[in-house]
């Protein structure tokens, strides 16, 4: 069997359980670069997932810790579409996506890994990006470390 070697991983994979408080609300009150918000609004952070599918991979949340789609205000659903829209801009900009995939997880039999504060997730893809390596080693390759998108993406949202 060949192994590949992803240092920087086993950091996230480590800590991914043992991690207090919730992901979304640590980012609004975090660093932006440690906590990989690459966008704030005024109701909703835009962030990386740090288990991204491809590179690029953001999501999107409200600033306030809400646990049920249907409890967001109207404020905070238009923040929350307006940062994932202006995200994929800045994708397209910056990596040139084919498609995208953009949804909501809403609950754990979902697919949901943070149940108690939404999120929508946005997933640039490309012809081709899904490939043997997920399926005969379990393994996600990706081009370019998490820092480095965040700053390339934060600037191209800027632009």
């Amino acid at each position: 069997m060949k192994r590949l070697w992803a240092p920087w991983r086993l950091e996230y994979i480590k800590s991914a359980d043992e991690e207090p408080g919730c992901v979304f609300c640590d980012a609004v009150e975090g660093d932006d670069a440690e906590r990989l918000v690459v966008r704030r609004g005024e109701k909703a952070i835009a962030l990386l997932n740090k288990y991204p599918y491809s590179s690029g991979h953001f999501m999107v949340a409200p600033t306030r810790h809400v646990g049920e789609y249907g409890t967001l205000d109207e404020d905070e659903v238009l923040d929350l579409h307006r940062l994932a829209s202006a995200g994929m801009d800045a994708l397209a900009k910056l990596y040139a996506p084919q498609g995208y995939n953009a949804g909501w997880n809403l609950g754990r039999v979902a697919g949901a890994g943070v149940v108690d504060h939404v999120h929508l997730h946005v997933v640039p893809r490309w012809a081709g990006d899904t490939n043997f390596m997920p399926v005969l080693a379990d393994i996600k390759v990706l081009p370019e470390h998490l820092e480095e998108t965040r700053s390339r993406l934060a600037e191209a949202w800027r632009d």
